[in-house]
């Protein structure tokens, strides 16, 4: 996703383990999400919050994820892939010991927000890095298959160890990424080669010209975009339910949009703008993203209020992680297929058939007050969601991206994200809401997200059909 710079040759005895420390990076990324959904009732009881607090710690990362990966990557262009990758990994093992450490939900979200921008640098870095450093053709495809495949086992393996964790105590499953990441820095400082601004020498030859900041337009859009999600989720929090206070919903609405503006002007005046405005008219890109941002985060807010109500029924952080299992494992087991499984199935159908499954799953969850859920009730649901993720998520990430130019795929992968992550800090605040009027309601706006999301997705599958039907274009000499 991030424009790449040239890096000297990396010694074949190094290569392997430069991808090992960058797909263990993406595994610590990927885990940080299922991590916390399991700590969440835990959390909530020690520090006296409620369902409206507590999905800060998961809005509050996808906030700051989405938010900063238009800018991250200016921030690789200026200052280079090495430096950005490593001192992002610094942050947020600092945050991760700080969000262990605090008894204050202020503070913890404060570094929930501020590792979601870590990722927002490390996770894409970390690919560009294996695209530069492995050569192209069977070992970089190897590499990128160990890397994605690292990612998508990440969410089970923080169910896992969150489950593990949790049952000694919230903190320590918030505080195991630190030494993890600090294990990892000291390994690319070693491992990821410099390449030319991380040497300080500019195309002019002269040091220090190479390193420069992303630009003073990219940094307003990055703090403007970072800004307008986290109003528009405060905002939603404060929309219904017994905290429900719409005064101040509207002053952070208001909040929102001035941001929002700022945004769409610093990008106007932008010489090289952070969303080239073509990638706006482009309808298979921003139809893809909408329904990457609904199956995100109808999937996210399904996941805490399971969360919440497995606690309430009296289920262990480790029960609450294995009930969880049949909607991530499918992902992780299809990850080095997924692909061939878009292609073969089409990914418009891929797409719809993930989009139809999640709702679905949504519906199947028990609602009633009093339910005491077995795992032959919550089994079907889980598994619906799971092999809706499995079919949609990547033949998504392949429809919003396979008619863009190559010269605008970092660009268009950039604002792909942005939407996905988005989705999921926007539907985990009015969800969490409406759980505290009561379950039902809180899966009934999980439902509709969802069946939004496969609407959008079904939507797309009249283009495809056209153009598969559509006769080839004569050939010109």
């Amino acid at each position: 996703m991030y424009p790449s710079t040239t890096n000297p040759p990396v010694g074949e005895r190094t290569r392997w383990a430069l991808v090992a420390v960058l797909a263990a990076n993406m595994l610590v990324d990927a885990l940080e999400v299922s991590a916390t959904l399991v700590a969440l009732p835990a959390v909530g009881a020690d520090l006296g919050a409620g369902a409206a607090g507590l999905q800060w710690l998961v809005s509050g990362f996808a906030a700051g994820f989405g938010g900063l990966l238009l800018l991250g990557g200016r921030l690789v262009e200026g200052l280079g892939r090495r430096r950005v990758f490593l001192a992002a990994l610094l942050v947020f093992a600092a945050a991760s010991l700080a969000g262990a450490l605090t008894d204050s939900l202020a503070a913890l979200t404060a570094t929930r927000v501020l590792k979601g921008c870590c990722v927002a640098l490390t996770a894409p870095t970390g690919l560009a890095i294996i695209t530069s450093a492995v050569p192209e053709g069977a070992a970089r495809r190897r590499a990128v298959s160990l890397y994605s495949l690292f990612g998508a086992t990440g969410f089970c393996a923080g169910l896992l160890l969150s489950g593990l964790f949790t049952g000694a105590g919230w903190r320590w499953t918030l505080a195991f990424p630190a030494p993890v990441a600090l294990l990892l820095l000291a390994a690319g400082a070693r491992l990821v080669p410099r390449d030319v601004r991380d040497s300080g020498v500019g195309a002019t030859g002269v040091r220090g010209g190479g390193v420069r900041g992303p630009g003073r337009h990219a940094a307003v859009c990055g703090a403007a975009l970072t800004g307008a999600v986290l109003l528009l989720v405060y905002g939603l929090a404060h929309l219904a339910g017994p905290g429900r206070e719409p005064a101040r919903a509207a002053a952070a609405f208001a909040g929102a949009a001035l941001l929002g503006t700022v945004f769409v002007a610093a990008e106007r005046r932008s010489p090289r703008p952070l969303v080239p405005p073509v990638l706006l008219r482009h309808g298979p890109l921003l139809r893809s993203a909408l329904g990457a941002a609904a199956l995100n985060g109808s999937y996210v807010g399904f996941l805490l209020v399971a969360s919440l109500h497995l606690r309430e029924t009296g289920r262990s952080p480790w029960q609450t992680a294995l009930v969880f299992l049949p909607a991530a494992a499918p992902l992780a087991l299809s990850a080095l297929h997924s692909a061939r499984i878009a292609v073969r199935l089409g990914p418009a159908r891929a797409v719809a058939a993930g989009a139809v499954l999640a709702p679905l799953g949504y519906a199947l969850y028990p609602r009633a007050p009093d339910a005491d859920p077995r795992w032959t009730v919550l089994l079907p649901a889980t598994a619906c969601v799971g092999a809706a993720f499995a079919l949609a998520f990547t033949a998504l990430h392949l429809q919003a991206t396979g008619a863009v130019p190559a010269r605008l795929q970092g660009a268009a992968g950039g604002l792909y994200q942005t939407f996905v992550q988005a989705g999921a800090a926007l539907t985990a605040a009015p969800v969490a809401a409406l759980y505290t009027v009561g379950r039902a309601p809180a899966l009934c706006l999980v439902t509709v997200i969802g069946a939004a999301g496969a609407c959008v997705a079904l939507g797309g599958l009249a283009p495809a059909a056209r153009a598969a039907a559509a006769p080839p274009p004569p050939n010109h000499p």
